[in-house]
Formats: structure tokens, C-alpha cells, sequence
């Protein structure tokens, strides 16, 4: 049995394929099933989050065909659309991929960590449906464990990689504790919304946002427990900003130095951290020219995610050592395993034989036959016994030239080791 991997994934499809085969997870387990049932297996794990399906199995053989179909049938897509944005990876590269993806290498940020807690999601939902076992089980095992090392020794998650985050990340430069600080922020699309989002995760818990339509400015402030005002509230609301962050598809400045200025006198010239994502600027070039006001524009944040991402980059470097020792790691336990079943057969063989030899001594003493005879007489059947199979295969090896097999003999019944010990 080998592991395969098929998926589709944000570097092999857009969005409107992705989201054609995405699983919900009201349907989850009944995919699981259904998988299992159609392709012949008895486990399976699916892994579906916005970026990437993959599914997971163990097979004798992987017959692609087979794996679109369902996967085709089940999401009532077009076969050959999705034949061409799939990739499959089996064995030895199934586990690699299983591993990288586990570990954050394969995400669209690179070194994200919630991938690997999606996975443990999708392995929980699994074993719920019981179409995680064996082999299954002790594979995710292993993968959550190398994961684990890859965050513990490596810096790939450590170092901001978005806009979003660069610029929470920079605030704690000026501020020690940000829990004790109040936000600004002006917009609310996607990326003020991470902003939001980060501030929350690292204790802010007054936000302010400032839109020119307060409608989507309340459906953002309700998501963060925040305030929603109109851009016209922008002046009165700058007092009490200890962090202003904006980002708007303005075409002029939303801020100019003038209502900063006013901001300071009544702050006491409390400093003031300000970032502008926006392109054009939201905020005036001179803002930054004030007293106690960091300023820093998108370029700024730019310059600082294109040097963490080649820092994560060099930590990747380091994770993909530290996954192909996993992976050869896992193989190696799973080719021991699979020694298991022989040397059980071979054990239950020569105890058959000791149970058949042992029986027929005891009654041959029985019968009165001299203690040491029936011992000596033991001794030789055993003997005999045991090494009928292999003589008997060695001698065939030698009659049909297949030396490989005698020279394995001598390293399995240590032959070499005796004559050295002469």
C-alpha cells in the first residue's frame, strides 16, 4: 500500500475552479465515505480550506482516471476541467508534499501556521468517520510531529510577510504594550480588516473605523468589537489615536498636516504611530515631518515584508532539511513494519518446529529411552529441522546462479562474522 495525494491548490487553479470543489464541512464526512466506497479504499483524509482540496488515501495502485471522477461527480463539475489543474503525488513524494504542506512550505504565505491546525481538523473529522486507521494514523502522527519541529527549530513563521501584519508588528517598536494603546483605521476593505484583526490578536481593544460609507464600516466594527464614524469624523477622533492606520481607494489626501498638528497640541504631544497602505496616499507626505509622528508609507512596509520573506525564505531552506529527514525517518519505520509480518511467520515456524520436536522427546523419555539419547536425539531433529528450508533454497540458488541470494545468506545467518571469529 502507498500514500497518494491529489489536490488542487492557488498555484494550480483560480478561484472559481478552487471554489467549485471545495467541501464543505457539513459535507465532510460523507465525502470521506463516498471516497472511500468509490475508490476502494479503506482510509482517506480531505484537507479544504479557501487556497487548496487535496485528498489523501493509501492504495496498491493510483488510477487517476478513477480519482477525477469522483472527485468530478461528487462537486458536479466538468472532468477534464479539472483533469488540468490537478497534481498527484504518490509514495515517497506523497509523504514530502503531505509534510511541506503540513509545515506551512506550500501556503500562499509562506510559513503560515493555519494550515497545520486545518489539517489536524481534517484528520479529527476523519477518525470521526472512521476512515482513519493504521497506516493513516500513525503517517499524520509523524507529520504533525516533524511540523512541530519545523516551528520549533526554524524562524519561518517568525518574521511578518503582509502588509496587514508589518504594520501591528511595527507599532510595537513605539508602544511596550499595545493594550494600552487605541487604533484609527481608515477604510475598511480586506486589508484594513486584517489590520483589524491583528490588532485584536495582540490586545488593542479600542478601534475606530473611519469609511466614507458607515454601513461597511459597521458591518467591519461589529466583526472587532470596534466603533464605526464617517470620514468627516476623522479631525475630533485623532486626539485619542495612539496608532492610525489607513488604507482607501482616495484619489487625495484624507489627512493633512494641518488636522495632525491640532491632534498633538491636545494629545500633549503624545507620539502618534501612522502607517498609509494607500496608493495614491491617504495621508500628507509632510505629516511625517511632525514631532512625535512616526510615519511610514506602503514602500516602507514594503521594503521590511520583502526582507522577512527572504528570511523565511532562508528558514525554508532549513525546514526542507529538517522534512526530508522525516520523511526517510517514516519510511524507514514503515519498511520495519513491514519486516513484522515475516519475522512473525518465521518465529511461529520454529516454534511449531520446537513444539513438534519437543513433544517427541518427552515421549521418548516416557517410553524409557535414556535421558541424554532423547536430548542428543532432540538436538539433531531441531537442528535439522530448522535448517531444511534455507539449505534447500541455498542449493537452488547455487544451481540456478543466483549468487545475490548466497551472498545475502552469509550477512543474514552472520557466515562471514563466524569464519572472522576462527
Amino acid at each position: 500500500m502507498a500514500l497518494v495525494a491529489l489536490g488542487i491548490n492557488h498555484k494550480s487553479a483560480s478561484i472559481d475552479i478552487r471554489e467549485k470543489v471545495a467541501f464543505v464541512p457539513e459535507q465532510m464526512e460523507a465525502a470521506l465515505m463516498d471516497g472511500c466506497r468509490r475508490l476502494g479504499v479503506e482510509e482517506m483524509v480531505i484537507l479544504s480550506t479557501c487556497n487548496r482540496t487535496e485528498v489523501f488515501f493509501e492504495a496498491e495502485h493510483s488510477d487517476r482516471s478513477q480519482i477525477h471522477r469522483w472527485l468530478a461527480e461528487f462537486h458536479r463539475v466538468d472532468e477534464q476541467s479539472l483533469t488540468q489543474c490537478t497534481y498527484i503525488f504518490e509514495h515517497k513524494s506523497a509523504v514530502q508534499h503531505l509534510m511541506r504542506v503540513a509545515s506551512g512550505l506550500d501556503s500562499m504565505v509562506l510559513g503560515e501556521p493555519q494550515i497545520l491546525g486545518q489539517m489536524k481538523s481534517a484528520v479529527a473529522v476523519a477518525r470521526q468517520a472512521g476512515t482513519v486507521k493504521g497506516h493513516m494514523h500513525r503517517l499524520f502522527d509523524h507529520v504533525f510531529a516533524v511540523a512541530k519541529q519545523v516551528r520549533t527549530d526554524t524562524a519561518i513563521g517568525q518574521n511578518p510577510v503582509s502588509v496587514a501584519y508589518a504594520s501591528v508588528d511595527l507599532s510595537k517598536q513605539i508602544f511596550a504594550d499595545l493594550s494600552k494603546t487605541s487604533a484609527l483605521l481608515i477604510g475598511a476593505g480586506e486589508t484594513i480588516e486584517l489590520v483589524a484583526r491583528h490588532l485584536r490578536e495582540n490586545g488593542v481593544s479600542k478601534i475606530v473605523i473611519a469609511n466614507r460609507t458607515l454601513g461597511r464600516a459597521r458591518e467591519l466594527a461589529d466583526r472587532f468589537g470596534a466603533e464605526a464614524v464617517m470620514l468627516s469624523d476623522i479631525p475630533e477622533r485623532l486626539v485619542d489615536a495612539d496608532i492610525v492606520i489607513s488604507s482607501t481607494a482616495s484619489q487625495l489626501p484624507i489627512l493633512g498636516k494641518g488636522a495632525v498638528e491640532r491632534a498633538l497640541k491636545q494629545r500633549r504631544h503624545r507620539p502618534v504611530f501612522m502607517v498609509d497602505i494607500a496608493v495614491p496616499r491617504d495621508i500628507e507626505q509632510e505629516v511625517g515631518e511632525l514631532d512625535d509622528v512616526y510615519l511610514y508609507s506602503v514602500d516602507d512596509l514594503r521594503s521590511i515584508v520583502d526582507s522577512n520573506m527572504k528570511n523565511r525564505q532562508q528558514e525554508a531552506n532549513k525546514a526542507d532539511d529538517i522534512i526530508q529527514l522525516g520523511v526517510e525517518k517514516y519510511l524507514n519505520a514503515l519498511r520495519s513494519l513491514d519486516a513484522v509480518d515475516t519475522i512473525r511467520a518465521f518465529r511461529d515456524k520454529a516454534q511449531a518446529i520446537r513444539e513438534d520436536e519437543l513433544a517427541k522427546a518427552l515421549k521418548n523419555v516416557q517410553s524409557g529411552m535414556d535421558p541424554e539419547q532423547a536430548v542428543t536425539q532432540l538436538a539433531r531433529s531441531l537442528t535439522n529441522k530448522l535448517i531444511h528450508a534455507p539449505t534447500t533454497q541455498l542449493k537452488r540458488a547455487g544451481e540456478t546462479g543466483r549468487l545475490d541470494l548466497l551472498a545475502l545468506s552469509h550477512q543474514l545467518f552472520e557466515l562471514d562474522a563466524e569464519k572472522d571469529s576462527e
